[in-house]
């Protein structure tokens, strides 16, 4: 019966329904070439093979290298292949001045190396378009100049609220056969007379047995600004190519002096890059790590003994900020050629909610990151007397899926009541055994090793001072 309607009303008006029907036709046409040419044209924008084209565009500040970047998280094993870098590009207005007036045209401005490596048909075959020493210098940047520029001092932001409690310092670890130590290089915010605090402390781990050696010392905001090169009394940093050379000379509370040259190695691609968290009235923190392992030597006498870290495994991070109110909680864990880093940062509420800033945790290899995510759980337990026992650390993402356990073997801890990076917690350093399963990117691991992480916990009026702290 409907069959036999729709084709009575058809007949009854011939013309309306051819009509109908050629403009129908026409629409689905139409319709069927628009989708063709939108395919197409994604398909295009997505070929790494036209300049500007690919999944992400990263826009640089003109004084950032491009080796810096390219250098770090891009040569993971999911990305090197599809990644090329693009020249930097700048608008202006440029006129054509005539009798008649002026004109308006277009101009175009590139490294000669880079647009022919894009194939830039413009300029692929002019064989007399080539990279000034400025282009060569963006382009071609040495792992050593992307190691300084990572690890340089920032100025002080201008934020009242929080001025007084700056602090920015250089930190490291390392471990051979049975000794570790913890090192800091920090300077703090700026004095009446325009100086810095500063001071080095190290802390010397021997089989649970745990030294400190420090020196305080007030340096210029210039002498600041020229880190990772930093010298302060007797003790210094230098970068000698991608080695970090640090001499100490540094008084015990045990009467005791350290003396020695430690030296790290950094190896290009194993990185974290600059991590920044702003928040309210100008407050921000930011870390970043230029070594997540790297080959430790050298020595160090102490009181005429002599320690040797040929053939260990270093650690170097810095971190800068408005501190108080701070509290962080961090892991470093290394395996051969495997890498693991967690943390997490608290900060005050007058400067952002604690509880909305996400925690990270990341794996590298040989060649760069295997994975990393956001969706991180840290959980702490204490045995019977209240003490610290376990950290459990659970990350999740879609490259990787890592479950963290740190069993405590020691710690050291230090009341912070005073100076730049002041809370009014404990701050707890921490020497322990990792167990780590899991997988990033294509691979599985399920390994233990010695590790370290720091943690901070409440300090009640009533605890009676550690011995070990400042």
């Amino acid at each position: 019966m409907i069959g036999r309607l729709a084709v009575r009303s058809l007949t009854a008006h011939p013309v309306r329904s051819a009509v109908l029907a050629a403009g129908f036709g026409v629409g689905v046409a139409v319709m069927a070439i628009l989708l063709g040419v939108a395919d197409v044209v994604l398909t295009q924008a997505r070929s790494s093979d036209l300049v500007g084209g690919g999944d992400v565009v990263i826009t640089l500040e003109p004084a950032v290298p491009a080796r810096m970047v390219m250098s770090g998280t891009l040569q993971s094993n999911q990305l090197r292949n599809r990644v090329r870098a693009a020249g930097p590009s700048h608008k202006a207005a440029l006129y054509l001045l005539r009798d008649s007036g002026a004109i308006r045209v277009d101009a175009h401005g590139g490294i000669p190396s880079v647009e022919k490596a894009m194939g830039d048909p413009e300029v692929a075959f002019n064989g007399t378009w080539r990279d000034t020493p400025e282009d060569v210098a963006w382009t071609q940047t040495g792992p050593d100049i992307v190691l300084r520029q990572i690890d340089r001092f920032h100025e002080v932001p201008d934020a009242p609220m929080w001025q007084d409690s700056w602090a920015e310092w250089l930190y490291f670890n390392g471990r051979a056969r049975d000794a570790r130590f913890y090192l800091t290089f920090l300077v703090g915010p700026t004095q009446h007379d325009g100086s810095r605090s500063a001071g080095v402390r190290l802390q010397l781990d021997r089989g649970g047995h745990v030294e400190n050696f420090t020196a305080p010392a007030n340096i210029s905001h210039a002498d600041a600004l020229r880190a990772p090169e930093l010298t302060m009394g007797n003790n210094r940093i230098r970068l000698d190519g991608l080695s970090y050379v640090i001499d100490l000379d540094l008084p015990g509370d045990k009467g005791r002096t350290a003396r020695g040259r430690l030296r790290i190695e950094a190896s290009p691609g194993r990185l974290v890059p600059p991590i920044e968290i702003g928040g309210a009235h100008g407050w921000r923190t930011g870390y970043v790590v230029p070594v997540m392992s790297g080959v430790l030597s050298g020595e160090l006498d102490v009181g005429g003994e002599r320690i040797s870290f040929d053939g260990g495994a270093g650690y170097h991070d810095h971190n800068w900020g408005f501190w108080r109110g701070v509290s962080w909680q961090w892991g470093q864990a290394q395996q051969g050629d495997l890498s693991l880093i967690y943390g997490r940062v608290f900060p005050p509420r007058d400067a952002a909610d604690p509880e909305r800033i996400r925690g990270f945790l990341g794996a590298l290899g040989p060649d760069g990151p295997l994975g990393y995510a956001a969706d991180v759980t840290i959980t702490e337990e204490n045995d019977e007397g209240g003490q610290l026992k376990t950290i459990l650390v659970t990350g999740r993402s879609r490259l990787l899926d890592v479950h963290i356990r740190f069993d405590v073997v020691s710690m050291v801890t230090t009341r912070m009541s005073q100076g730049a990076v002041s809370n009014g917690l404990n701050f707890l350093q921490i020497r322990g055994q990792y167990t780590v399963t899991g997988n990033a990117g294509d691979r599985t691991f399920d390994f233990t090793a010695p590790g370290s992480a720091e943690t901070f916990r409440e300090n009640p009026k009533s605890q009676i001072p550690n011995s070990k702290s400042q």
